[in-house]
């Protein structure tokens, strides 16, 4: 039975905190778990909302560009605490992951080529192939039929063009294209539940924020879009900030998507190849947040200080996405009911799936794998990630293991 809300009282900010800090330290497994322990903690033990007000949140975030799971714990908190506990529920979800990946940023930079990192980077090529075949169910095959032929044409054309043009300019105009085709020849794809806001109070009445104030944050973020870019030559720290934001602005469907999109503009300007991969593994060994990631590879570049970096890498890959969930808030009734929106993302979405099968490839496979050991390696995580159920912590750790035995075993017989 789906447990009721609580009444429009404020939550006090210290047990939004809380609550959120529980969950950046135990939330393993994505943002689809995520969404599953936000559930559980929201809606049934505490009451704060509604199951209906609760997918409401869930299937704007689904619908936004952005990190689907911070941006509905962020809304959660938007909800019960206002501007504040917006605050609150971000810091404390994102900050054990953030703090995980500044430090391993600082101690694997003294690892050098050594078989944890070639063991990392495995177990991420394990990883993204699993984030493909689950993209590829659900956003490019779905329900079979004319829309999934034309969905299936645009991921395999949008791979191929990445692959003979990569680079961020070419991923921005694939998913303007892909956005196009499905507004023009896509079926509407089926409408997220949306609940009339005068009953449910997911309307403006229900947040601290009025239709107006809601255009007004969008507006931000697509001045940032426009503004950032035209900043980036005057610093390294100017030029990193613009990349991440651009790629939190324009992730569609789900985490992993942003690996392709900061690798185009990051790697190897401010990263090696071998360093960005053995983070992305680590990025989905912890707690919290996917988009931490960003942090790693800020305090893992070495064009200006590293806290800086983390500290920019940190607000710029979460900044644009939590402005658009908070200002379509106040909208989402009328976005979500037009018909052009939805064949539109139905098209973006069978894009990004494209574009990760690309980074499958290159930068992940070709970084990863230079031999028959190491793809042998790479399947084995593969078969544990999804015939055998391991946790996604327990691949990482077990890869990077392998990979540091081996590398031992190999200089044993090298003598060396």
């Amino acid at each position: 039975m789906p447990a009721p809300a609580k009444s429009e009282r404020a939550v006090p900010l210290l047990e939004v905190f809380g609550a959120f800090l529980k969950l950046g330290l135990s939330a393993f497994g994505g943002p689809t778990a995520h969404l599953g322990f936000f559930r559980s903690e929201f809606v049934e033990r505490r009451a704060w909302l509604s199951d209906r007000q609760y997918a409401d949140l869930v299937a704007l975030a689904q619908f936004l560009p952005g990190p689907a799971s911070s941006q509905t714990g962020a809304a959660v908190g938007f909800k019960v605490a206002g501007w504040p506990g917006l605050l609150a529920a971000w810091t404390a979800f994102t900050l054990p992951s953030a703090l995980v990946m500044g430090v391993f940023a600082g101690l694997s930079g003294g690892w050098g080529g050594g078989g944890w990192l070639a063991g990392l980077k495995l177990a991420a090529l394990a990883v993204v192939a699993q984030a493909v075949g689950g993209l590829w169910s659900t956003l490019v095959t779905g329900s079979g039929g004319e829309p999934a032929r034309l969905r299936t044409l645009l991921a395999l054309a949008t791979a191929a063009a990445l692959l003979v043009w990569p680079g961020p300019a070419a991923q921005g105009a694939a998913l303007v294209m892909c956005g196009l085709v499905g507004w023009r020849w896509l079926a509407s794809e089926e409408a997220p539940a949306v609940q009339d806001p005068a009953s449910q109070g997911t309307g403006a009445q229900s947040f601290p924020l009025s239709p107006r104030g809601g255009l007004l944050l969008i507006g931000l973020v697509l001045a940032g879009l426009a503004l950032l870019p035209l900043l980036a030559p005057l610093s390294p720290a100017a030029e990193f900030a613009a990349t991440v934001y651009r790629a939190g602005a324009l992730v569609f469907g789900g985490g992993h998507v942003v690996l392709p999109l900061l690798q185009g503009g990051l790697v190897p300007e401010f990263v090696s190849p071998e360093r960005f991969l053995a983070g992305y593994g680590v990025a989905n060994a912890v707690p919290g947040p996917l988009f931490t990631f960003a942090t790693y590879l800020g305090a893992a570049q070495g064009a200006f200080s590293p806290i800086l970096g983390a500290v920019i890498g940190t607000l710029a890959i979460f900044l644009p996405g939590l402005l658009l969930m908070v200002g379509a808030l106040p909208l989402w009734a009328q976005l979500a009911a037009q018909p052009g929106m939805r064949r539109a993302l139905g098209g973006i979405n069978a894009g990004v799936t494209g574009l990760l099968l690309a980074a499958l490839y290159d930068p992940v496979l070709t970084s990863a794998v230079h031999s028959p050991r190491d793809l042998a390696l790479a399947l084995l995580a593969y078969a544990a990630l999804t015939a055998g159920r391991v946790p996604v912590w327990g691949v990482v750790g077990g890869a990077a293991l392998a990979g540091w035995a081996l590398r031992l075993g190999a200089g044993a017989l090298t003598g060396g």
